[in-house]
């Protein structure tokens, strides 16, 4: 039967501890920790099967596009009570005005947008929320900029969990704060960053017996790791070029290298694609450290981008996503506001939504095509990490006054007034 274990990421340290004491920092050092396991043997071939067929099947755990892939998760107990909303089984995207715009490169679109909170992060929470589970937790916290509060709050209340979230003031959107208090979290404003709100929940978590689910939290990278072998099996198995994410926190980053080098050392590929991070110019922290060539983070301490999902100046997971990069090859970009909000409109030529951090990764992509870091035509899978509806806000914000004209009419109410105002504005110049 296989066997999980903690065991601390820094190579002067890298003890080994039990998983159910269920810290987050290694013991010894302070370290953070990952989650390893002693795998039982098995086919690749035969698991494939496997896990295709179930994409057949009623059961609520099969329907997950996270416990689907449970052989790769068995910290899970048998009698473990899965805490799943039917996450993951997102889809691919295909493009034509991005591919073209950002290369040109053959250009697919992982859209995690279509997660039961509209984010990524029901990946990592449906696992953590079930580790929590069954250690019998009451109370979890998280500190957010949006998208992992709604993702716990939602699970929380599936699990029958009391759930906090600490937010910094006013920097949060409107929409992702709605779905927070519509599942029922309480939320504490406090700071002016994410960084002063984690940093205040870290020191309070231990006293208040809350049960931190932020992705310092291991258990929360299980569950995203599995995006991975998602994405691979809808393309039958062959790994792109490049896989690019948006950076923040860095634990995205972090999971998918993480299931990627599990699906190398088990067998199922050969090739590993190269892992790219794109950080938004007023929150790249990452991007600046290893530019500088630096053994310490280099934080950016009043980060700021309108892409607030990725609005964070002290990543927590930042050295478990430069040994990814290390590993596969893979490096960090950084792009502007303004750079991110073209990308964005471009992906809405091409009748795809999302959050302003995800278009990031399309923003990053024209960029590294442009300096010849990545090779014109490659083949890429960018993912898209949030919702459109993540953030109306911003696209509101961003509506010039003549975009306005042609898209908002108002008419007075009656025929002859409507009839003009259509004509005015779908008249073909000659």
């Amino acid at each position: 039967m296989a066997s999980a274990f903690s065991q601390c990421i820094e190579e002067a340290c890298g003890r080994r501890q039990e998983s159910k004491k269920d810290a987050h920092l290694c013991a010894y050092c302070g370290g953070l920790l990952e989650v390893k396991y002693e795998f039982d043997p098995f086919d690749p071939e035969s698991l494939r099967f496997a896990w295709h067929q179930r994409r057949l099947s009623g059961e609520p755990v099969d329907r997950s596009g996270v416990w689907r892939f449970r052989e790769l998760l068995p910290f899970v107990g048998p009698d473990d009570r899965i805490i799943s909303l039917s996450e993951g089984s997102t889809p691919l995207v295909g493009t034509r005005r991005a591919g073209w715009w950002a290369g040109p490169v053959h250009l697919t679109i992982k859209h995690q947008g279509t997660n039961p909170t509209g984010s990524f992060k029901d990946l990592g929470m449906t696992a953590c929320i079930t580790r929590a589970a069954s250690l019998g937790v009451r109370i979890v916290a998280c500190a957010s900029t949006g998208n992992t509060s709604s993702s716990m709050a939602a699970y929380a209340a599936r699990a029958g969990m009391r759930a906090i979230l600490f937010v910094p003031y006013r920097q949060i959107s409107a929409a992702k704060l709605a779905q927070a208090l519509d599942f029922g979290a309480l939320v504490i404003e406090v700071g002016d960053t994410f960084d002063q709100a984690f940093s205040l929940l870290r020191q309070i978590a231990g006293e208040m017996n809350f049960y931190l689910v932020n992705s310092i939290n291991p258990f929360r990278i299980e569950g995203q790791k599995t995006i991975v072998a998602e994405m691979l099996e809808q393309r039958a198995w062959r790994p792109p070029d490049y896989i690019v994410v948006p950076g923040g926190n860095l634990g995205n980053a972090s999971a998918i290298g993480k299931g990627l080098r599990e699906l190398k050392e088990l067998g199922f590929i050969e090739k590993v694609p190269r892992v790219v991070v794109i950080q938004a110019a007023g929150a790249n922290p990452f991007f600046r450290t290893l530019a500088a060539g630096s053994e310490k983070l280099l934080p950016v301490e009043n980060p700021e981008t309108e892409a607030t999902a990725i609005r964070i100046g002290r990543p927590a997971n930042w050295k478990k996503a430069r040994r990814i990069l290390e590993w596969t090859g893979g490096f960090c970009e950084s792009v502007t506001d303004e750079e991110i909000f073209e990308a964005k409109s471009v992906l809405a030529e091409d009748g795809v939504g999302c959050e302003p951090a995800s278009a990031a990764t399309i923003a990053g992509v024209r960029k590294l095509v442009r300096s010849g870091k990545i090779e014109r035509h490659a083949d890429i899978m960018a993912v898209l990490t949030g919702h459109q509806l993540k953030d109306t806000d911003y696209v509101m914000r961003h509506r010039s006054s003549v975009e306005e004209c042609r898209q908002r009419l108002r008419v007075e109410p009656n025929l002859d007034a409507l009839r003009k105002a259509l004509e005015g504005v779908l008249a073909v110049p000659a």
